[in-house]
């Protein structure tokens, strides 16, 4: 009875890949444009949704450099369209990033028909792990990394100069933190894949540690402002996960040696 249902399965795979190696490129395409329209139907209808808070939201963003600031100093806008396009890319930002467990849900669904059984169980967990680390990973830099890095550079500037940030400088310095930490945190998902793929084993990754270290503090270096405490608040985090990464990679290889 099982070796009958295992056939049964078999053959509807083996059906649903032909159906799929059949379909020409063009009906490829119109289902891929459905799923692109509902990916910026979400972000379009967030952003004017979060639009009449933007201000609001810019503020929030702003906290961490406003606690930071001198009473006599302020933020202040060298362009004139500065105080509109700020809060502006922001909330384009802001829209994205909630929307990004669906955008990335509609590329999944674009993708499962041509996946077998057993990588869709892997993906789907996969997928799931890799938006929470990235929200992780903003969270980590907004409230950690952001007020540390400013509390330095503003308490190390001279007695003489009253630190004045420009909105659009500290908007896209932030966006850009943001993003690098974001990635940053995705490393576990991407050693796990790496792993399972066989592109390298836990043995490869553990001969080379001492490399990869290295490589976490050379990419830090260019990724963060130039002073150390950035660096070392990207660099060693990323060590850890990718040492999170490594300890989860043994584990599936455990699992896949025989009793």
């Amino acid at each position: 009875m099982t070796q009958s249902n295992a056939n049964t399965s078999q053959i509807g795979l083996d059906a649903q890949t032909e159906s799929l190696d059949s379909m020409p490129i063009t009906k490829h395409l119109m289902i891929l444009r459905g799923h692109l329209i509902k990916m910026v139907i979400a972000i379009l209808v967030l952003f004017f949704a979060l639009l009449p808070f933007a201000n609001d939201t810019y503020q929030l963003l702003s906290e961490p450099l406003r606690a930071q600031l001198p009473s006599t100093s302020s933020m202040i806008a060298t362009d004139v369209t500065a105080t509109f396009m700020a809060p502006f890319k922001l909330n384009f930002f802001l829209a994205f990033m909630i929307a990004m467990p669906y955008v990335l849900y509609q590329i999944w669904s674009f993708f499962k028909p041509a996946l077998y059984q057993r990588e869709k169980k892997l993906a789907l967990p996969l997928l799931i792990a890799s938006i929470s680390l990235f929200y992780i990973g903003i969270a980590f830099a907004y409230l950690i990394t952001l007020p540390a890095i400013l509390g330095f550079f503003i308490h190390v500037s001279p007695e003489t100069v009253a630190p004045m940030t420009d909105i659009n400088s500290y908007l896209s310095f932030c966006l850009k933190l943001f993003v690098v930490f974001g990635l940053t945190f995705e490393i576990p998902v991407a050693t796990l894949l790496l792993i399972m793929i066989g592109v390298v084993s836990t043995q490869d990754l553990i001969e080379k540690r001492r490399f990869i270290i290295v490589g976490c503090f050379f990419v830090a270096m260019f990724a963060t402002p130039p002073d150390a405490i950035s660096m070392l608040m990207l660099a060693i985090p990323m060590w850890l996960l990718f040492e999170l990464g490594l300890l989860f990679g043994k584990l599936i290889e455990k699992r896949k040696i025989p009793d």
